[in-house]
């Protein structure tokens, strides 16, 4: 059973939510304010934050920016606001959604559920990413043997960090595919990415030292993330 934390100071709406989340299965803990909401949030992680934007003590785009200073959970936000410089700050401050007063319950009810069908998605895929060991990998004189945990090139053995092997191990299993900073850092590092972390852009600028001219092979994708060159196609 999912447990969504539902942070909203208005009693009334606050109930209704919680009847309706219920009635659909979900375990429902409440707060009724910024500060309420930011314990059990530390304390049990829900799979979901239902986050209202107007709260009284801290307000929601406070309690959003502490959340995400820790955590990725799901947070969809509840706003009166309809401007869309609003909505664009909620959404660049880390909420996954927003959603504007006055909506319907089966509105909520459907969000709710795309959010978590989401993230059950995304954890699955990188479950698999994570277990997608293989024997060793090949690529332009660069060879890694992850049993051994060895890696060398043009036949010299390269000093990496266990880090930098993991992301390099990653990025040859997938050549060609383009991964965004906060999905190689759960991938490979096991933890969620924080605005400004710079975890993975400091890896991969020691990696493309360490790999001389081939580091250009380790391509950025302006606006998204990175990704390692296709291999050149084999001459007919």
């Amino acid at each position: 059973m999912e447990t969504i934390l539902l942070v909203e100071d208005e009693q009334k709406l606050a109930q209704v939510i919680a009847r309706e989340l219920e009635a659909e299965g979900y375990h429902v803990m409440r707060a009724a304010d910024g500060w309420q909401g930011l314990e059990p949030q530390a304390e049990l992680a829900p799979d979901l934050i239902i986050l209202d934007w107007m709260l009284p003590g801290l307000d929601g785009l406070e309690v959003l920016r502490r959340i995400r200073q820790g955590s990725a959970v799901p947070i969809l936000m509840l706003t009166a606001r309809s401007e869309e410089m609003d909505r664009v700050v909620g959404l660049e401050v880390g909420a996954d959604d927003y959603l504007t007063k006055p909506f319907s319950m089966r509105e909520l009810v459907a969000w709710v559920r795309a959010l978590l069908r989401r993230l059950a998605h995304v954890q699955q895929v990188l479950e698999g990413d994570r277990r997608g060991r293989s024997s060793t990998l090949h690529y332009r004189g660069l060879h890694l043997d992850p049993e051994a945990y060895a890696a060398s090139l043009d036949g010299q053995p390269l000093d990496l960090t266990r880090t930098e092997f993991e992301l390099l191990h990653f990025l040859l299993r997938h050549p060609g595919r383009t991964f965004s900073r906060a999905y190689l850092l759960d991938a490979v590092w096991g933890q969620h990415y924080v605005a400004g972390d710079r975890s993975v852009d400091n890896a991969v600028l020691r990696l493309r030292r360490k790999l001389g001219a081939l580091g250009q092979a380790i391509e950025t994708v302006w606006g998204v993330g990175y990704r390692l060159a296709p291999r050149p196609k084999k001459r007919s």
